[in-house]
C-alpha cells in the first residue's frame, strides 16, 4: 500500500506529541511517512477535551504528514470479526482491523491489544 508498513495507535501520537521517551524510541526505527492512522484514532486525538491550541496545532500538523485511513465496509466486516473473537472495545477492535485489513504492523502501547493483534 503505497510504502506505508505502520498503522500508529491513538496512544503511539499523543505520547510523541507529548514526546514520551519510550513513544519516541518506538518510532526511531520508523519513517512518517510510513504511517498511517485509522479514522477513528483522529476522532480520539481531535475530541479531546481541554486540548490546548497549539497541542491541536502539533496532532494536526502531524496527522498531515501520515496517510489517513478510511472505514470502509471491509474494515466494518474485519471488526466485527476482531471484536466477536476478542471481546475488545469498539475503538480498539476497528483501529486492529484498519492495520489487519491493510496488512500494516499495529505499532501501540496497548499490551493487551498487541498481544491479541496478528498481522
Amino acid at each position: 500500500m503505497n510504502g506505508i508498513k505502520y498503522l500508529l495507535d491513538t496512544n503511539i501520537i499523543i505520547g510523541f506529541v507529548q514526546r514520551n521517551p519510550v513513544v519516541l524510541d518506538l518510532l526511531s526505527t520508523k519513517r512518517i511517512d510510513q504511517c498511517a492512522y485509522s479514522a477513528v484514532t483522529r476522532m480520539e486525538l481531535l475530541s479531546f477535551n481541554g486540548m490546548s491550541s497549539i497541542e491541536k496545532q502539533a496532532i494536526e500538523s502531524l496527522l498531515k504528514r501520515m496517510t489517513d485511513l478510511e472505514i470502509t465496509r471491509a474494515i466494518e466486516n474485519e471488526t466485527i470479526e476482531f471484536r466477536l473473537q476478542h471481546q475488545t472495545k469498539l475503538p480498539d477492535s476497528i483501529i486492529a482491523a484498519t492495520a489487519k485489513y491493510h496488512q500494516l504492523e499495529l505499532v501501540t502501547l496497548d499490551k493487551k491489544l498487541a498481544g491479541k493483534f496478528e498481522k
